[in-house]
């Protein structure tokens, strides 16, 4: 894994507010993608806390500048709607896929053509969900240049994100967050 960037206190204090959520687990789990891992870093352990919400938020919201959020379904949820009261601005939910009744949206809330959109999501490993919320956004007419997410496993998310011209900005990588375990 890359040299872990220099501490924060944000950083710091977020990796203690996981840490004390029991959200990173020892063990060996399967992927998302399909691949295993011997840590595994639990989203709904995270974002069911409410210290670790908290922070997330208001570390997110640092990061804004009044553009809309982008909560990708289902993590990105809780993230967006938390970091949308904190930084006042709206959001909207990127579906993983059409919706097969009502409306039949796949982007759910009010969004208008050409509005600049941030994907908030949880955990990347290779960024596959961020990257189809981000062109589920583009289609439905949103410029979408960057992504925040909590925690950038290292595995080649930023770099899927920056293949599809998305920057990606991590509140936490992997080599912070399993230092000195």
């Amino acid at each position: 894994m890359p040299t872990p960037r220099p501490p924060t206190a944000v950083t710091d204090e977020l990796i203690q507010a996981l840490r004390d959520a029991d959200a990173v687990q020892f063990g060996e789990f399967e992927l998302s993608h399909g691949g295993t891992s011997d840590y595994y870093v639990d989203k709904y352990l995270f974002e069911t806390d409410p210290r670790c919400l908290r922070l997330i938020a208001e570390a997110f919201s640092e990061r804004l500048d009044g553009e809309k959020l982008g909560g990708v379904a289902l993590g990105g949820v809780p993230l967006a709607a938390a970091t949308s009261i904190t930084a006042d601005v709206p959001y909207v939910i990127a579906r993983k896929e059409q919706k097969e009744y009502g409306t039949g949206n796949r982007i759910e809330g009010r969004l208008s053509e050409g509005e600049e959109v941030v994907v908030v999501e949880d955990i990347a490993t290779t960024g596959q969900s961020a990257v189809d919320a981000v062109e589920a956004l583009r289609e439905a007419g949103a410029e979408v240049n960057r992504a925040l997410l909590v925690v950038d496993r290292e595995e080649g998310g930023r770099e899927n994100l920056a293949d599809h011209g998305v920057e990606m900005e991590a509140l936490v990588t992997a080599s912070e967050l399993l230092a000195d375990r």
